[in-house]
């Protein structure tokens, strides 16, 4: 799947940058709560998705959950 006509941003995720954006919607992800279902290896896993990706989640996470 070509990212260039992809949004930057998907659902309720964050700005994680297309090729990131694309490799959760190949697998059909599309919110925060699906993304807390998967481990940091599951999502790192993914073609085109990074540890940059997986910080920019997981920190959007812990600000959704209340914690600092």
């Amino acid at each position: 799947m070509s990212t260039r006509n992809l949004p930057e941003q998907i659902g309720d995720l964050p700005r994680i940058g297309r090729p990131a954006a694309s490799a959760l919607l190949e697998i059909n992800v599309t919110t925060m709560e699906q993304v807390s279902q998967m481990s940091d290896a599951e999502l790192l896993a993914l073609h085109g998705f990074g540890p940059k990706a997986l910080r920019i989640l997981r920190e959007a996470q812990r600000t959704d959950d209340g914690r600092p």
